[in-house]
C-alpha cells in the first residue's frame, strides 16, 4: 500500500485546523483584499495582464470578451469563465469603477442593476488607465512568478503608474476579515502623494487638504462632517453620508417638481424608483404624488408633490430617512501590504505604500536600463573597432573556417576609441583590444549596407548619447533625492493626463452639510381637509370629501349596514378597538375616498376575522379611556398609550378565554363618576377617583355579577345628571342617583323605569 493511501493518524483537530487556515491565508491573499500597491486583486491583475499580452491597447481593436475571459482562465486564472467575465465587467461600468480599466463594447450592464450581455456578445480592450498600470511591465518593474501549471509567467504586481487602490476603491470580504474601500479623485491622490514626497512626517490630517473626500463615479452629495472624515482616515475605519443630487424644476403655474440627477454609489436606480413607489402606494409619505424614471444615458428621476405648498426640502427630508437617496458608504481600509499582511491601514499607509512601490519600480526599471545601455554600448564599441579594422575584419570572415572564434582572438587597435569615449568610462570587453562573445556575434550579424562612413558616425553619436544617459541613472540609482524628483514628475505627467482637466478627471461628488432634517409629523406632511368617515358593520371604511350631515344616507353593500360615522380630519389619526383589547391605529389620510363602498378595515390593520369591532373614534391628545371588560374589569388610560406603530396593534385591555373587551368610552371635562349596568340590568354608581389609570393591563372589578357579566359603563358629571334614550326614542335624565350609589365592585339596583332593553346608555 502506498503511503497517500494509509489512513492518517493525525487528529481530527489538527487536521481541520490546518486545511482550513490554508484555505483562509489563500482567500485573504489570493482573492478578496486588493494590494495596497497596485490595488488589484489577482483576478483583476491577471484580466489586465493578458489583455496585454493580447495587444489589447487603448488604441487598438476590440476582441470578443470570451476570448479574453478564456485567455485568462486557460492561462492564469483556473477559477471559470463566469466568475472572470463578472470581474471584467465590472472593470468596465463606468457607474461602478471611477477610472474603469476596461473599455467594452456591447451592453457591460447599467445602473438598475441588468446583468451584462454574455460574453459572445460583447467585445472589450484596455482602457489608458490600465496601460498606466502595466507601464514598466517589459522593464523588470516587478517580480514574476510560475502560472497555476508552471507552464507561463504571470506578474506577481502590477507597476502601477497611479494610485489605483483610492483612485478606484474595492470591497471584498474574506475570512474573519472583509475590505470596502471608495473611490477617490487622481488628480487631489497625485497632489497628496507629492506633499508625501515633499514632507514624509506629514500628517493624515494634513493630506485632507488635498484630498476632499471620495469622487464616486455615480456623483452624489457627501454630508459627512469634516471631522468624522479625518478621523475615518486616520483610522481606516468608518463610513461617510451620501446623498442624491436634485433640483427643483419649475413647471409654471406655481406648479413644481424634483429632479433627481445623481443617486448614491451602488444603488440600483430600479430598485430605488420600485422603493418610493411603495412608500407612494402604502401613503407613507402622503405628501409625495408619483414618481417617474425619465433617464436615458444620464439619471432623471422625476418626484412629483402632491401639492404645491409642500416644502421641497421637508419632502426630500422625509425621503432620505425612507429610501436609498441617502446612504451610508462604510470604510474598511484593509488591505495587504507588500502583498502578503493583512492590515488596516490609515490613508497615509496607503499612499505611503504606493509611494515605495513607486521607488522600488524606479529603481528596477533604471537598473534594467543600464544593463541594456551596458549591453548596448558593448556592441557599439565592437562596432567601431569592426570600421577602424574594416579591412582585417573582412578579411576574418571571408577566409577563415570559424571566423567567430578568429574575431575573439586577434588583439585590435582601439586608440581611437579609448580618444573618443567617456574618461570614467571602462570597456565592458574581456581584455585589452580584444572582442568579446557578444560583440562577435553582433559584427557577424552585421549588414554590410550598414559599412558606410556615415554609419560610423551614427554610431559615435549614439555612443556618445548612451554614456550620457548611463551617467545619468548611475547618479539616480546613487542619490535618494532624485529618485524622488523623479517619481514627483512621472506623477505629474500622470495628473496631466487624468486629473481634473480632463473630461473623466473632474470631480462628480460635491459636498455639503447635512443640516438637522427633523422628523416631520405625519400631519405637517398632509394637506388639512375635512372628511367624513364611514364604517359599515361588516367593517368596510371609507372617506367622504367634506363634513357631510351625519344622518344622510349613504349606499351600502348588499346585507351590510352604517355602524360608525363621524366628522375627521385628513390630518387625524383613528383609533379602532377590538374585543380581543387591542388597539390599532389608522392614519385617515390612508382611508379610500367616498365614491365607492370603500374597502374591509382588515386590509388596512392586521385585525382577525373573529375579532368584532368595539369602536372606532378619532384620536384626541390628551384624551382619556374608560376602557372595560364583558367580565366587569376595567380602568382608565391615557389616548397616547393606545397609539400603535404597526399594523398589528397594541395589547392595552387583557382578556382570557370567553371573556371579551365591551367597553372603551372617552372621558369628557367634568366627568366625576362612573355608571354601570350588567346584562341582568343592575345599575351602580360610584367616584371615578376609585378607577386606577394604567398603560395595560386586565384592570380592576367595576361591579359584581352573580348572572352574566357587564353590558355598558360610561362616566359622566353627577352634578349634571345622567341621561338616556328610552324605547320611544326620547331623552331621559336622572338627576338623584342616590338609589344607585354604591362602592366599586358592587352589585347595584335595578335600572330606573324607561331604560333601554338593550342594556345600553347610547
Amino acid at each position: 500500500m502506498s503511503d497517500d493511501a494509509r489512513d492518517s493518524s493525525e487528529p481530527l483537530s489538527s487536521a481541520i485546523g490546518s486545511r482550513y487556515l490554508q484555505y483562509a491565508l489563500s482567500t485573504i491573499m489570493h482573492r478578496a483584499l486588493p494590494d495596497a500597491r497596485d490595488g488589484l486583486k489577482p483576478v483583476h491583475r491577471r484580466i489586465l495582464y493578458a489583455m496585454r499580452e493580447l495587444r489589447l491597447s487603448s488604441s487598438g481593436g476590440f476582441r470578443k470578451s470570451a476570448k479574453i475571459a478564456g485567455d485568462v482562465m486557460g492561462n492564469y486564472h483556473p477559477h471559470g469563465d463566469a466568475a472572470i467575465y463578472d470581474a471584467m465587467a465590472r472593470l468596465a461600468q463606468d457607474f461602478n469603477v471611477r477610472y474603469p480599466l476596461v473599455d467594452g463594447q456591447g451592453n457591460f450592464g447599467n445602473i438598475d442593476g441588468d446583468n451584462p450581455a454574455a460574453s459572445r456578445y460583447t467585445e472589450a480592450r484596455m482602457t489608458a488607465v490600465a496601460e498606466a498600470l502595466l507601464e514598466g511591465l517589459t522593464e523588470n518593474a516587478v517580480d514574476f512568478r510560475d502560472n497555476y501549471d508552471g507552464t507561463l509567467r504571470e506578474p506577481e504586481v502590477l507597476p502601477a503608474a497611479l494610485p489605483n487602490l483610492l483612485a478606484n476603491g474595492s470591497s471584498g470580504i474574506a475570512v474573519g476579515m472583509a475590505t470596502n474601500i471608495p473611490p477617490h479623485n487622481v488628480e487631489e491622490l497625485v497632489n497628496a502623494c507629492l506633499h508625501l514626497i515633499k514632507t514624509p512626517d506629514a500628517r493624515d490630517e494634513t493630506l485632507l487638504n488635498f484630498i476632499e473626500g471620495p469622487d464616486f463615479p455615480t456623483g452624489g452629495v457627501i454630508v459627512e462632517p469634516k471631522e468624522s472624515m479625518a478621523e475615518t482616515y486616520r483610522t481606516g475605519r468608518g463610513g461617510f453620508r451620501v446623498r442624491a443630487r436634485y433640483h427643483s424644476e419649475d413647471l409654471g403655474r406655481g406648479q413644481w417638481q424634483i429632479v433627481v440627477t445623481e443617486i448614491p454609489y451602488q444603488v440600483q436606480k430600479s430598485k430605488l424608483i420600485e422603493k418610493i413607489a411603495e412608500l407612494i402606494q402604502t401613503r407613507k409619505i402622503p405628501i409625495l404624488a408619483d414618481v417617474r424614471d425619465e433617464s436615458a444615458d444620464d439619471v432623471r428621476i422625476v418626484l412629483e408633490p402632491k401639492s404645491r405648498n409642500v416644502d421641497a426640502e421637508v419632502l426630500m427630508g422625509t425621503l432620505y430617512r425612507n429610501c436609498d437617496l441617502e446612504t451610508r458608504f462604510s470604510l474598511n481600509m484593509n488591505v495587504l501590504i507588500d502583498g502578503r499582511t493583512p492590515k488596516v491601514c490609515s490613508l497615509k499607509e496607503v499612499l505611503r505604500a504606493f509611494l515605495d512601490h513607486r521607488r522600488d519600480v524606479l529603481i528596477r526599471r533604471s537598473t534594467h536600463r543600464m544593463e541594456k545601455i551596458d549591453h548596448r554600448l558593448e556592441v557599439l564599441e565592437g562596432f567601431i573597432i569592426t570600421f577602424l579594422n574594416l579591412d582585417r575584419v573582412i578579411d576574418i570572415i571571408r577566409y577563415d573556417d570559424d571566423p567567430k572564434a578568429a574575431l575573439m582572438r586577434e588583439t585590435w587597435g582601439v586608440d581611437h576609441v579609448r580618444a573618443t569615449s567617456e574618461a570614467d568610462y571602462v570597456s565592458p570587453g574581456p581584455g585589452e583590444g580584444e572582442l568579446s562573445e557578444v560583440q562577435a556575434e553582433a559584427i557577424l550579424n552585421m549588414r554590410l549596407r550598414s559599412l558606410r562612413r556615415l554609419e560610423e558616425m551614427e554610431l559615435l553619436k549614439e555612443r556618445d548619447a548612451l554614456m550620457e544617459e548611463r551617467a545619468g541613472l548611475e547618479d539616480l540609482l546613487a542619490h535618494e533625492d532624485l529618485q524622488w524628483t523623479r517619481i514627483g514628475e512621472e506623477l505629474r505627467a500622470v495628473r496631466k493626463q487624468f486629473g481634473k482637466g480632463t473630461e473623466a478627471g473632474k470631480r462628480r461628488s460635491t459636498f455639503a452639510e447635512a443640516g438637522t432634517v427633523e422628523e416631520v409629523p405625519l400631519e405637517a406632511m398632509i394637506e388639512r381637509e375635512p372628511i367624513t368617515v364611514v364604517c359599515s358593520q361588516m367593517g368596510w371604511i371609507r372617506a367622504m370629501k367634506g363634513h357631510i350631515a351625519l344622518d344622510s344616507e349613504l349606499k351600502y353593500k348588499d346585507g351590510d349596514a352604517g355602524r360608525f360615522t363621524f366628522h375627521a380630519e385628513t390630518t387625524d389619526k383613528l383609533l379602532l378597538f377590538g374585543n380581543n383589547g387591542r388597539f390599532y391605529t389608522i392614519s385617515a389620510t390612508n382611508l379610500p375616498g367616498g365614491r365607492g363602498m370603500g374597502e374591509p378595515v382588515r386590509l388596512m390593520v392586521d385585525v382577525p376575522n373573529e375579532v368584532e369591532i368595539v369602536d372606532l373614534m378619532v384620536h384626541k391628545p390628551g384624551a382619556k379611556l374608560l376602557l372595560a371588560s364583558s367580565a366587569g374589569d376595567g380602568f382608565v388610560v391615557p389616548e397616547a398609550d393606545v397609539l400603535a406603530q404597526t399594523r398589528a396593534g397594541k395589547q392595552v385591555l387583557n382578556t382570557r378565554g370567553d371573556v371579551k373587551a365591551r367597553v372603551c368610552r372617552r372621558l369628557t371635562e367634568g366627568d366625576d363618576h362612573v355608571v354601570c349596568v350588567g346584562e341582568n340590568r343592575k345599575v351602580l354608581v360610584f367616584p371615578l377617583s376609585e378607577l386606577p389609570e394604567m398603560g395595560r393591563g386586565k384592570g380592576v372589578r367595576l361591579q359584581k355579577y352573580k348572572d352574566g357579566g357587564l353590558s355598558d359603563a360610561r362616566t359622566f358629571n353627577r352634578a349634571e345628571g345622567l341621561s338616556w334614550k328610552d324605547p320611544a326614542g326620547r331623552t331621559r335624565s336622572e338627576t338623584d342617583l342616590t338609589e344607585w350609589d354604591g362602592k366599586r365592585a358592587g352589585t347595584g339596583r335595578m335600572a330606573p323605569r324607561g331604560f333601554p332593553r338593550n342594556n345600553r346608555f347610547t
